[in-house]
């Protein structure tokens, strides 16, 4: 997955998705004996001030790394954002022949007080979008990280290969895709990572899906957006979330999820909260919480609710 393999592929799949017209070349609309939509790597080679032969040679990976003005242009010619530039600029760096062990990552404590005193789903997401710290109300709304073996608590792959994520986002394939190029952004930073190989890996084995989308290269990071999903015991519920990279904490990011006030998805998402805390009160001596069921809204007393401390 390392290497100039990973340039190439990328640079071939942006110069498919330029159409002339993009990259302002006259005279194409409606002219015939063009057999590709893209750019050829000519027309790339000359809008970026280069060679036909020097471009060649990076998609072949044949050239050692290119410089920030070749990156740049590349990224004129093909229009990249920010993310697909960062991208670009990974995979060009120097080829890392050994890879490094990484030490395992941890939550310091006055981030998981933080987590656990808000009364909104907010978690915490490492490297290869291992999810390493999260509150009630996020296990209550996507699922319980702590119940899963150690080397499960990822976000991609709960997307992925559990069948309730695909159940609980209704645009379930913008978020898997976007996920996807989440991953991507990763692999280009940390090529040599063996446990994010390992999971690639996984997941090109078992999802169809994910075997597309990760050959199409896209990339995406993820600041703010929204997400549609259903909870099976309270129903529908549109979030919008935001992304905070942790400054201190390198390779963490903090996702928090909120709802508009006085809107469905705020009263779905209070009621989703004291379900979640009657399950923690109706654990068993044992130590395991009864199956989920649906719960009765009038039961719930929905009037009298207040917000979880």
């Amino acid at each position: 997955m390392a290497g100039r393999t990973d340039l190439g592929d990328f640079l071939r799949k942006c110069r498919a998705d330029t159409t002339p017209e993009m990259a302002g070349i006259p005279g194409y609309p409606g002219q015939t004996g063009r057999r590709v939509r893209g750019l050829r790597r000519e027309e790339v080679a000359q809008l970026a001030g280069v060679s036909v032969d020097y471009y060649t040679r990076l998609e072949q990976g044949r050239h050692s790394s290119p410089s920030e003005g070749v990156l740049d242009a590349l990224g004129r010619v093909f229009r990249l954002d920010a993310a697909a530039r960062a991208h670009l600029a990974d995979l060009a760096r120097p080829v890392r022949r050994h890879a490094t062990p990484m030490p395992p990552q941890r939550v310091r404590p006055a981030m998981h007080q933080m987590i656990a005193s808000m009364d909104l789903p907010a978690f915490v997401v490492g490297r290869r979008t291992d999810v390493l710290a999260s509150n009630t109300l996020a296990r209550a709304l996507l699922t319980d990280w702590t119940r899963l073996p150690p080397r499960h608590r990822n976000y991609t792959r709960w997307v992925f290969l559990d069948p309730t994520a695909r159940e609980a986002f209704l645009n379930w394939p913008t978020v898997a895709a976007e996920v996807v190029g989440t991953l991507r952004l990763y692999a280009g930073r940390f090529p040599d990572d063996p446990l994010l190989n390992e999971l690639v890996g996984e997941l090109t084995i078992k999802s169809r899906e994910f075997r597309t989308w990760w050959n199409g290269h896209q990339v995406y990071e993820r600041t703010h957006g929204t997400k549609h999903m259903v909870h099976p015991a309270v129903g529908p519920i549109t979030i919008q979330y935001e992304a905070l990279a942790l400054p201190g904490d390198e390779e963490q990011t903090l996702f928090i999820y909120t709802t508009a006030p006085g809107s469905t998805s705020h009263d779905n998402l209070r009621l989703l909260a004291l379900w979640a805390n009657q399950q923690q009160t109706n654990t068993t001596p044992s130590g395991h919480t009864p199956a989920p069921g649906t719960p009765d809204r009038a039961s719930l007393n929905t009037g009298n609710m207040t917000d979880p401390a």
